[in-house]
């Protein structure tokens, strides 16, 4: 089974309580400043990336679309999750690190 290393580490970083899963919980963990990296699933809805697109661009926190809602869920404990918050600069690096080893051409990062 090929695991996907990017998702697991969201997940270790959700059990470590570094990540704040949800639209809701992502755009106050940006607002407030605890946000390092905001992850969106690919098959979110385009408000909801267009949206914190322009949080992270304004607050300037990392951004990545990644994976889909139901991968996204699943690593994080949820059935579907659409944006997740990575509160940690180790997690977010990692994160990052992850993606660039894997070198998935239809993932966006800015």
């Amino acid at each position: 089974m090929n695991r996907d290393k990017v998702l697991s580490m969201i997940g270790l970083a959700k059990r470590a309580g570094k990540v704040s899963a949800g639209a809701f919980l992502a755009e106050k963990a940006v607002q407030s400043g605890k946000s390092v990296m905001v992850v969106a699933a690919c098959d979110a809805a385009d408000n909801v990336k267009k949206k914190f697109r322009n949080l992270c661009s304004f607050y300037a926190t990392e951004y990545l679309e990644y994976a889909d809602k139901a991968s996204l869920g699943q690593y994080t404990g949820h059935e579907s999750t659409a944006v997740v918050s990575i509160n940690d600069q180790s997690f977010a690096a990692a994160v990052i690190s992850k993606h660039h080893s894997m070198g998935d051409a239809s993932a966006k990062e800015t």
